[in-house]
Protein backbone atom coordinates (compact mmCIF):
# COMPACT_ATOMS: atom_id res chain seq x y z
CA UNK A 1 0.00 0.00 0.00
CA UNK A 2 1.46 3.31 -0.75
CA UNK A 3 2.11 5.64 1.99
CA UNK A 4 -0.74 8.41 3.16
CA UNK A 5 -0.34 11.93 4.81
CA UNK A 6 -2.97 11.65 8.02
CA UNK A 7 -6.06 13.17 6.63
CA UNK A 8 -5.48 13.04 3.27
CA UNK A 9 -8.25 13.26 0.85
CA UNK A 10 -8.69 10.07 -1.50
CA UNK A 11 -9.51 11.39 -4.99
CA UNK A 12 -10.39 8.14 -6.01
CA UNK A 13 -14.25 8.00 -6.61
CA UNK A 14 -13.52 3.98 -6.24
CA UNK A 15 -16.05 1.39 -7.49
CA UNK A 16 -19.04 2.67 -5.20
CA UNK A 17 -19.40 5.97 -6.25
CA UNK A 18 -19.09 4.97 -10.22
CA UNK A 19 -21.85 2.65 -9.30
CA UNK A 20 -24.45 5.22 -8.32
CA UNK A 21 -23.74 6.84 -11.97
CA UNK A 22 -25.21 3.88 -13.47
CA UNK A 23 -28.64 3.84 -12.60
CA UNK A 24 -29.23 7.39 -14.09
CA UNK A 25 -27.34 6.44 -17.00
CA UNK A 26 -29.71 3.26 -17.16
CA UNK A 27 -32.70 5.77 -16.68
CA UNK A 28 -32.34 8.15 -19.32
CA UNK A 29 -31.54 5.51 -21.61
CA UNK A 30 -35.19 3.96 -20.80
CA UNK A 31 -36.71 7.20 -21.75
CA UNK A 32 -35.13 7.78 -24.65
CA UNK A 33 -36.42 4.03 -26.23
CA UNK A 34 -40.04 5.19 -24.38
CA UNK A 35 -39.93 8.50 -26.71
CA UNK A 36 -38.45 6.65 -29.80
CA UNK A 37 -41.40 4.08 -28.97
CA UNK A 38 -44.00 6.70 -28.92
CA UNK A 39 -42.62 8.19 -31.93
CA UNK A 40 -42.47 4.67 -33.88
CA UNK A 41 -46.12 4.24 -32.40
CA UNK A 42 -47.51 7.27 -33.94
CA UNK A 43 -46.09 6.57 -37.49
CA UNK A 44 -47.59 2.97 -37.37
CA UNK A 45 -51.15 4.00 -35.90
CA UNK A 46 -51.65 7.68 -36.20
CA UNK A 47 -50.54 7.55 -39.95
CA UNK A 48 -52.67 10.64 -40.97
CA UNK A 49 -51.44 12.95 -38.06
CA UNK A 50 -47.82 11.72 -38.94
CA UNK A 51 -47.65 12.37 -42.74
CA UNK A 52 -49.34 15.59 -42.46
CA UNK A 53 -48.43 17.35 -39.37
CA UNK A 54 -45.75 19.37 -41.27
CA UNK A 55 -48.37 20.29 -43.96
CA UNK A 56 -48.93 23.93 -42.95
CA UNK A 57 -44.87 24.59 -42.44
CA UNK A 58 -44.54 22.82 -46.02
CA UNK A 59 -47.20 25.17 -47.81
CA UNK A 60 -46.07 28.25 -45.95
CA UNK A 61 -42.40 27.61 -47.24
CA UNK A 62 -43.04 25.98 -50.83
CA UNK A 63 -45.58 29.46 -51.93
CA UNK A 64 -42.19 31.61 -50.41
CA UNK A 65 -40.37 29.30 -53.31
CA UNK A 66 -43.22 28.79 -55.96
CA UNK A 67 -42.80 24.73 -55.44
CA UNK A 68 -45.89 22.89 -55.57
CA UNK A 69 -46.40 21.60 -51.75
CA UNK A 70 -47.42 18.47 -52.98
CA UNK A 71 -44.04 17.77 -54.59
CA UNK A 72 -42.06 19.52 -51.11
CA UNK A 73 -44.51 16.73 -49.19
CA UNK A 74 -43.92 13.88 -51.30
CA UNK A 75 -39.83 14.67 -51.07
CA UNK A 76 -40.07 14.27 -47.96
CA UNK A 77 -41.86 11.36 -47.90
CA UNK A 78 -39.40 9.80 -49.22
CA UNK A 79 -36.19 11.13 -47.62
CA UNK A 80 -37.11 10.45 -43.91
CA UNK A 81 -40.16 9.78 -43.81
CA UNK A 82 -41.04 12.99 -41.87
CA UNK A 83 -38.69 11.78 -39.08
CA UNK A 84 -36.99 15.47 -38.27
CA UNK A 85 -34.53 14.15 -36.37
CA UNK A 86 -32.68 11.72 -39.14
CA UNK A 87 -29.23 12.26 -39.86
CA UNK A 88 -27.70 10.60 -42.83
CA UNK A 89 -24.37 9.04 -43.99
CA UNK A 90 -23.54 12.60 -45.86
CA UNK A 91 -24.44 14.12 -42.57
CA UNK A 92 -27.45 15.36 -44.43
CA UNK A 93 -29.67 16.78 -41.79
CA UNK A 94 -33.47 16.74 -41.22
CA UNK A 95 -36.37 16.11 -42.90
CA UNK A 96 -35.23 17.29 -46.38
CA UNK A 97 -31.77 15.84 -45.66
CA UNK A 98 -30.20 18.96 -46.45
CA UNK A 99 -26.05 19.06 -46.48
CA UNK A 100 -24.13 21.43 -44.25
CA UNK A 101 -22.71 22.95 -47.79
CA UNK A 102 -26.54 23.54 -49.12
CA UNK A 103 -26.95 24.99 -45.93
CA UNK A 104 -24.36 27.68 -45.79
CA UNK A 105 -24.84 28.36 -49.33
CA UNK A 106 -29.01 29.07 -48.17
CA UNK A 107 -27.08 31.11 -45.05
CA UNK A 108 -24.65 33.56 -47.28
CA UNK A 109 -27.38 34.07 -49.66
CA UNK A 110 -30.15 35.31 -47.00
CA UNK A 111 -27.48 38.08 -46.59
CA UNK A 112 -28.48 38.05 -42.87
CA UNK A 113 -25.31 37.30 -40.38
CA UNK A 114 -27.21 35.73 -37.66
CA UNK A 115 -27.97 32.97 -40.11
CA UNK A 116 -24.38 32.81 -41.47
CA UNK A 117 -23.25 32.43 -38.08
CA UNK A 118 -25.71 29.89 -37.24
CA UNK A 119 -24.72 27.87 -40.23
CA UNK A 120 -21.28 28.11 -39.43
CA UNK A 121 -20.89 27.13 -36.25
CA UNK A 122 -23.85 25.23 -35.48
CA UNK A 123 -25.41 24.00 -38.47
CA UNK A 124 -27.18 21.11 -36.92
CA UNK A 125 -29.40 22.58 -34.84
CA UNK A 126 -29.93 24.86 -37.45
CA UNK A 127 -31.83 22.11 -39.80
CA UNK A 128 -32.89 20.43 -36.99
CA UNK A 129 -35.56 23.15 -36.72
CA UNK A 130 -38.64 21.49 -38.95
CA UNK A 131 -39.59 25.25 -40.37
CA UNK A 132 -35.79 26.00 -41.05
CA UNK A 133 -35.25 22.83 -42.85
CA UNK A 134 -37.79 22.61 -45.30
CA UNK A 135 -36.81 26.56 -46.15
CA UNK A 136 -33.60 25.95 -47.46
CA UNK A 137 -34.59 22.55 -48.90
CA UNK A 138 -37.35 24.46 -50.87
CA UNK A 139 -34.47 27.41 -51.55
CA UNK A 140 -32.35 24.41 -53.16
CA UNK A 141 -35.02 22.57 -55.01
CA UNK A 142 -35.54 26.07 -56.54
CA UNK A 143 -32.50 27.01 -57.35
CA UNK A 144 -31.83 23.80 -58.82
CA UNK A 145 -35.16 23.87 -60.94
CA UNK A 146 -33.56 27.45 -62.53
CA UNK A 147 -31.35 25.18 -64.44
CA UNK A 148 -34.14 22.74 -65.86
CA UNK A 149 -36.80 25.05 -66.18
CA UNK A 150 -39.23 24.75 -69.47
CA UNK A 151 -37.38 21.13 -70.03
CA UNK A 152 -39.90 18.61 -70.37
CA UNK A 153 -38.47 16.80 -67.77
CA UNK A 154 -37.72 19.07 -65.54
CA UNK A 155 -39.19 17.92 -62.45
CA UNK A 156 -37.19 14.59 -62.62
CA UNK A 157 -34.48 16.11 -63.53
CA UNK A 158 -34.77 18.67 -60.85
CA UNK A 159 -35.37 15.23 -58.44
CA UNK A 160 -32.19 13.88 -59.61
CA UNK A 161 -30.08 16.73 -59.07
CA UNK A 162 -31.21 16.84 -55.55
CA UNK A 163 -30.48 13.34 -54.99
CA UNK A 164 -27.12 12.74 -56.99
CA UNK A 165 -26.00 16.20 -58.16
CA UNK A 166 -26.04 18.98 -61.12
CA UNK A 167 -23.00 16.97 -62.36
CA UNK A 168 -24.64 13.69 -62.99
CA UNK A 169 -27.28 14.89 -64.53
CA UNK A 170 -24.96 16.36 -67.10
CA UNK A 171 -23.36 13.23 -67.49
CA UNK A 172 -26.83 11.43 -68.33
CA UNK A 173 -27.74 13.91 -70.57
CA UNK A 174 -24.30 15.35 -72.24
CA UNK A 175 -24.97 13.44 -75.57
CA UNK A 176 -29.18 15.21 -75.87
CA UNK A 177 -31.14 17.44 -76.39
CA UNK A 178 -33.25 18.13 -73.20
CA UNK A 179 -35.30 20.65 -74.54
CA UNK A 180 -37.03 18.17 -76.57
CA UNK A 181 -35.99 14.53 -73.98
CA UNK A 182 -39.41 13.67 -72.40
CA UNK A 183 -39.56 12.64 -68.84
CA UNK A 184 -39.72 9.15 -69.33
CA UNK A 185 -36.50 8.85 -71.61
CA UNK A 186 -34.69 10.79 -68.86
CA UNK A 187 -35.68 8.46 -66.33
CA UNK A 188 -34.43 6.14 -68.29
CA UNK A 189 -30.61 7.48 -68.62
CA UNK A 190 -30.53 7.59 -64.52
CA UNK A 191 -27.27 5.22 -64.22
CA UNK A 192 -27.80 5.28 -60.56
CA UNK A 193 -30.38 2.47 -59.63
CA UNK A 194 -31.00 3.71 -56.30
CA UNK A 195 -31.62 7.51 -57.75
CA UNK A 196 -33.56 5.75 -60.66
CA UNK A 197 -36.31 5.02 -58.00
CA UNK A 198 -35.50 8.21 -55.95
CA UNK A 199 -36.85 10.15 -58.90
CA UNK A 200 -39.42 7.23 -59.92
CA UNK A 201 -41.07 7.15 -56.20
CA UNK A 202 -41.13 10.51 -55.58
CA UNK A 203 -43.08 11.64 -59.15
CA UNK A 204 -45.83 8.80 -58.60
CA UNK A 205 -46.64 9.78 -55.10
CA UNK A 206 -46.75 13.48 -56.05
CA UNK A 207 -48.75 12.72 -59.00
CA UNK A 208 -50.85 10.05 -57.09
CA UNK A 209 -52.24 13.09 -54.42
CA UNK A 210 -55.45 14.07 -54.63
CA UNK A 211 -55.78 17.63 -56.80
CA UNK A 212 -56.81 20.27 -54.41
CA UNK A 213 -60.09 22.50 -54.56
Amino acid sequence: MPNRLPGAVDDDPGPVKHAHSLPMFRYLISIVFILLVIAGSAAIFFPDYWEHRYDDLISRQARVYRIDEKLVWSVIYEETYFRAWKVGAADEVGLMQVTPLVAREWAKETGLKEMERQAASNVGELLSDPERNIQVGCWYLEKIREKYRERPAETAMMLAAYNAGASRVDEWTRDADTATMTESDFVARIAIPSTRSYVTSILERYRAQPKQK
